[in-house]
């Protein structure tokens, strides 16, 4: 066990060398010590350990609520670990809505003059938007709608990214893409500014954004947050105080947490034998890990040989926990599997001086195991290795209202022909904070980057968040034919454009989940070619469930009906629909019949009594988007927002949607009245209903 010993300055402790049963570490300025608890299946590296002053630029210690909508979200990284309640992620884009690699054509309705790309109902916050055009093309501008107002608030032409308060570099900036078969070269607008909204948002340019074509060019994506209340939501207003978000993103490399007083472990010339385990860390009071840091070398210019980011594991037990929270080899660690290049973002990556680093906080509550695992064939040696941990953060991280840092289980270089790579799947309560997927085509240097990432979130059958390829999740252009690229928030590394590995951090707009989450990625633009996939998945998480389904009405079936009162006024009959959801399974056809009304719907669901809120899933005919209703809870209107989908989809027109309601209007009851009240939009006539499926959210 690594003794901890309090010191006021940096000293190193001279031991005498432990020979043990699988072998010796030997260090300069530390040494091999036995530890007595577990001899037989570890070895126990010794350090040099002293009092620090842990992390990135100081903050007030007090702060211990949750994270708040817009800019704190992403400045806060201290707060990653706690859960976030009431808190969805969505996505709205380019997507081919035939299922094929046709992502473009980007808008929703027209508007006037303005063609409406982005329109949601509801507080919520847009974290992220990227848009993708040929430098030849006519030149949009962005209008930016807030809280049902008639002029927008804020403007943007697509040349100004970067350069207009308050979409600076880095949060906001350019990107100049491949030159795209002959088509000229892409060039690529994202932001990272976050813009939160108290009742609702829409987004619209001058021009439709459309075309693959030369001189075209406009795919992209919104990724935002929608809140089930508004409290505490200040709605963008472009004035908005954004140096200290600029600062903290301008050093990437940098630890970006506030300052806290932590211990530090440090381990010099660490020596990991082939097939063995060593143990780097032991604490068995509340803490929270800090950082991680590494060398492989002194000189930063020595490479470390590819084959240790596949063979060396960091694997962590936090408190009582059987099953390692953390499993994940060194390269995904730090968020490099090739390691062709350095690369970096804000929590994770590789500095210019050659040192890895892991930012991402790791709270515990009884105690923290680390350990090192040499999986290869031969014996590793590592410069340095240190670890920072603390026990100042201890009020930051209720135990009921936080998470365990946790890794998916790996997913090893693999090929699934004709179906998505399942890069992770978590259970349980939590939020995805970063996703770590490297790619391998047949052939060096085809483009193997035209996958989707799908996100299914808490069963949906819907995605919540989708990308128009792989390099647009990670805000790049057509293809990835410039390695090494990177932005605080985002990177890849490789060979020009096969194999790529990418990381994304998703820190404001992280992706929370209540029973499950799935990450998987096309192989190819619609699953039609040869790739192999690796990857892993960062998240916080507990094993327990957020939500359980207390009950479900199927329209159409008049048992059900009887049962749930269902009853309508306005109705223009029942109508019965076979057709796919979008997504992975857009070849499974469905059959289901359901309703539709011009007037209302009402119905009565079973809910848990000791509920935080319920959610109300509906599976409906997104044949035409716009479908607007008032939701009535046990004769009350629910102000927050009303039920809108501005999407649609003619072709796969299966479509989960879902509902919040606020635990102000559900507490401590066993079943509620909905009443669902249509309002015309567009060239929708009707509101369609083909099943319900109540969540009461613990």
């Amino acid at each position: 066990m690594v003794e901890v010993r309090e010191m006021k300055e940096h000293v190193t402790e001279t031991k005498s060398i432990e020979h043990t049963e699988t072998g010796v570490l030997n260090s300069a300025t530390s040494h091999a010590v036995e530890d007595n608890n577990d001899r037989s299946d570890s070895i126990v590296a010794d350090s040099v350990e002293s009092s620090v002053s842990a992390g990135g630029s100081a903050a007030d210690p007090a702060v211990t609520s949750a994270v708040s909508a817009g800019i704190d979200s992403l400045l806060c990284l201290d707060l990653l670990p706690r859960l976030r309640k009431d808190v969805q992620v969505r996505y709205e884009g380019s997507i081919d809505k035939q299922g094929f690699n046709a992502d473009w054509d980007w808008w929703l309705y027209k508007e006037g003059k303005e063609w409406v790309i982005f329109d949601v109902d509801g507080p919520g916050c847009v974290y992220n938007l990227v848009q993708h055009r040929y430098p030849d093309s006519e030149e949009p501008t962005f209008f930016f709608y807030f809280d049902g107002e008639e002029e927008p608030r804020f403007q943007i032409r697509h040349a100004e990214f970067g350069q207009k308060a308050p979409f600076l570099a880095p949060l906001a900036d350019q990107y100049m893409g491949p030159d795209d078969n002959g088509r000229g070269p892409i060039r690529v607008v994202r932001s990272f500014v976050p813009m939160p909204f108290a009742r609702s948002c829409r987004i619209t340019t001058d021009i439709r954004l459309k075309g693959a074509a030369k001189g075209d060019g406009g795919w992209g994506h919104v990724i935002y947050h929608t809140y089930a209340s508004a409290q505490g939501i200040s709605t963008f207003t472009g004035q908005e105080d954004y140096n200290e978000l600029l600062q903290q993103w301008e050093h990437v490399g940098d630890d970006p947490k506030p300052q806290v007083e932590g211990q530090t472990v440090t381990l010099e010339q660490l020596h990991l034998p082939a097939g063995q385990a060593v143990t780097v860390l032991k604490q068995y009071e509340p803490g929270s890990i800090v950082s991680m840091t590494a060398r492989w070398h002194q000189d930063s210019t020595v490479e470390i040989p590819r084959s240790l980011l596949h063979d060396i594991w960091i694997v962590a037990h936090w408190d009582e926990h059987e099953q390692p929270d953390v499993a994940c080899p060194l390269g995904a660690f730090f968020g490099n599997e090739l390691g062709y290049n350095r690369i970096g973002i804000l929590s994770h990556g590789q500095r210019e001086d050659g040192q890895w680093y892991q930012y991402l906080p790791m709270p515990y509550w009884n105690r923290a195991h680390i350990q090192l695992d040499n999986r290869g064939s031969e014996d590793v040696d590592f410069a340095q290795w240190e670890i920072v941990y603390t026990a100042a953060n201890e009020q930051l991280y209720p135990q009921h209202d936080t998470g365990y840092f946790r890794t998916s289980a790996y997913y090893p270089l693999q090929a699934r022909q004709g179906q998505d790579s399942i890069i992770g799947r978590i259970t349980g309560r939590g939020h995805l904070v970063a996703g770590q997927v490297t790619a391998f085509a047949r052939t060096p240097g085809i483009i193997s980057c035209e996958g989707d990432v799908r996100v299914y979130i808490d069963g949906n059958a819907t995605p919540q968040v989708e990308s128009d390829g792989s390099e647009s999740w990670v805000n790049y252009g057509w293809g990835f034919p410039t390695p090494p690229e990177m932005n605080p928030a985002t990177a890849y590394d490789g060979l020009p454009d096969n194999p790529w590995s990418m990381v994304r951090l998703c820190s404001g707009d992280c992706y929370p989940f209540r029973q499950e989450l799935i990450f998987g990625i096309e192989s190819g633009e619609y699953n039609n070619q040869y790739l192999r996939h690796s990857g892993i998945l960062l998240y916080y998480g507990q094993d327990e469930n957020g939500m359980v389904l207390t009950d479900e009405l199927d329209i159409g079936n008049k048992a059900s009906e009887g049962i749930h009162d269902y009853r309508t006024e306005g109705s223009r009959g029942y109508c019965t629909l076979e057709s796919s959801y979008e997504g992975a399974a857009d070849d499974l056809r469905i059959a289901d019949t359901g309703h539709e009304t011009e007037g209302w719907s009402q119905f009565v669901m079973s809910i848990s009594p000791d509920n935080d809120g319920v959610r109300l899933r509906r599976r409906s005919d997104q044949m035409i988007g716009r479908q607007r209703a008032l939701v009535y809870v046990d004769g009350q209107q629910v102000q927050e927002r009303s039920w809108y989908v501005a999407d649609r989809n003619p072709y796969k027109r299966w479509l989960d949607d879902e509902f919040e309601i606020p635990v102000r209007y559900t507490a401590g009851k066993e079943q509620l009245t909905i009443r669902l009240e249509y309002v015309q939009e567009g060239e929708t006539r009707t509101w369609n209903e083909y099943y319900y499926w109540m969540y009461s959210l613990l």
